[in-house]
């Protein structure tokens, strides 16, 4: 390259660049090569390359995307896969056509460029996986809304509420998750192809045509910006580790109550697993995946933040490099949580007596009887007093629950059946005003796919005008690229 003479060697070689998979490769360079046609494209626009040198790269990159890069499988990449593939183009078809291609713009708006795209692939890919859980979680709300259940606080049986209730709860959560998502993939409107180096380039180019071919909203404001950054990547993550917080809290909750002691949950045989050593064994251990990824995801967005840290607010392999490649296990550690977690909530069933006895047997409607005193103009401390001296009284006896008989006279002929306690918990968002609790959720959830649609859609559209692009430079029929990842 240029002054250089010698490369680094195999050791440092594999430690710097590794050594991809045949597909590591192909998803790296379908990337890269979908950039490659579209800067084509605006390169032919702006009167940069002749038709004849943009149609032959136009052909060879499309015939070694059909190959999925099998001749790059066996190539020598001392200086890294990117430039193995350039060395390719210039040797199949000459320098003076293969070395016009990177014409205007440098590896660093380039590889700005490339995590862009899979970044905005990867978070609709998550959205969408979140999506289908929060829809089997109200799915679930929906059918379970008068399941009875206490709702513990310290680990102690609280007030009742419903198990649908619960679960509208978590999909509250789980939408709010979504939503720091797509603000992350909103972010992702800016290309940065054009940014060169880092200062531009004082070539004609047009970065506004290839934003649009790529299905951004427009091309960089600021080039050091467009290649010094990748906060929206440090962000998604850290959007991304917040819903695998959300899921490893109803993780820890599905796993105590499936445990013999509460008996609330059961899963199917297909959602537990045996014991090597003991016979009577029905572990949950995928609810113990589903806790971990939230672990990897937090891990992931600390080694990238803080590799990121105290880094040149210029483009460093700090930042774009090491810093990126720590997120996209993170993400797929999120991703695999979301699909077990989906999957055990929809497969796993209430055992509503077992609920509702526990809910008896724990006090759960004492809250809800100070409240009937406190509606007869009785101080809430009195009520209090006067409703916990009267469990203290049925305790004393060995009674589980409340009875008329262990009542002040001001109580004696009160409901005090838990359904009918639970159905007066309308205010303050409470499992009595089920419907607009689920309403709002469900809201949620039409919200975000209305997202995934327009982002599919906008993508749909880049990769028509791309494809018209392409056609109208090299004089063909071209095929679409189509495999922007936003699908």
């Amino acid at each position: 390259m240029s002054r250089l003479t010698a490369t680094v060697g195999a050791r440092v070689q594999s430690i710097v660049y590794g050594e991809p998979t045949p597909e590591e490769i192909d998803a790296e360079l379908r990337l890269t090569t979908r950039i490659d046609l579209a800067h084509l494209v605006m390169l032919g626009d702006r009167k940069l390359i002749d038709a004849a040198d943009a149609a032959a790269l136009v052909g060879l990159i499309e015939r070694l995307r059909a190959a999925r890069f099998r001749p790059l499988h066996d190539a020598p990449t001392p200086r890294g896969l990117y430039l193995a593939y350039e060395q390719l183009l210039s040797a199949e078809l000459g320098a003076g056509t293969g070395g016009r291609l990177h014409t205007g713009r440098s590896r660093n708006d380039l590889k700005a460029t490339a995590t862009a795209l899979r970044l905005r692939a990867e978070l609709t890919q998550l959205v969408s996986e979140l999506s289908r859980f929060q829809a089997v979680l109200l799915a679930r709300a929906r059918a379970h809304r008068d399941v009875i259940m206490p709702v513990h606080t310290h680990f102690q049986a609280a007030m009742p509420v419903t198990y649908g209730y619960y679960l509208a709860g978590v999909a509250h959560a789980l939408g709010r998750d979504i939503a720091a998502l797509r603000r992350c993939g909103d972010e992702l409107d800016r290309c940065p192809m054009g940014a060169s180096a880092v200062a531009g380039t004082d070539l004609p180019i047009d970065p506004t045509r290839t934003a649009r071919l790529l299905g951004f909203a427009g091309p960089a404001r600021h080039a050091v910006d467009a290649v010094a950054s990748r906060d929206t990547a440090l962000r998604a993550l850290a959007a991304a580790a917040g819903a695998a917080l959300t899921i490893s809290r109803i993780g820890t909750d599905l796993q105590l109550w499936s445990s013999a002691e509460f008996g609330f949950v059961a899963f199917p045989d297909r959602l537990v697993g045996g014991s090597s050593a003991m016979p009577q064994k029905r572990n949950a251990f995928l609810l113990e995946h589903v806790r971990a990824k939230a672990g990897a995801a937090i891990g992931a967005w600390t080694a990238a933040a803080a590799t990121m840290r105290a880094t040149p607010f210029t483009n460093s392999i700090e930042v774009g490099t090491e810093a990126v490649a720590a997120v996209w296990p993170g993400l797929r550690a999120v991703l695999e949580g979301t699909v077990l977690a989906r999957a055990l909530v929809g497969g796993g069933r209430p055992v509503p007596e077992r609920m509702l006895a526990r809910a008896e047997d724990g006090f759960v409607g004492a809250t809800a009887l100070a409240n009937r005193l406190v509606r007869q103009g009785i101080p809430f401390r009195t009520a209090h007093e006067v409703v916990g001296g009267a469990v203290r009284r049925a305790v004393g006896r060995g009674a589980v629950r409340l009875a008329a008989e262990h009542l002040p006279a001001d109580l004696s002929d009160t409901e005090i059946s838990l359904p009918a306690l639970v159905a007066e918990q309308r205010f303050g968002g409470g499992p009595g005003a089920f419907d607009p609790v689920f309403d709002s959720a469900y809201a949620d959830l039409t919200g975000h796919a209305d997202w995934l649609r327009a982002v599919r859609e906008a993508q749909d559209a880049a990769d028509r005008e791309l494809a018209a692009g392409l056609a109208a430079l090299t004089g063909s029929r071209t095929r679409s690229p189509g495999d922007g990842g936003v699908r």
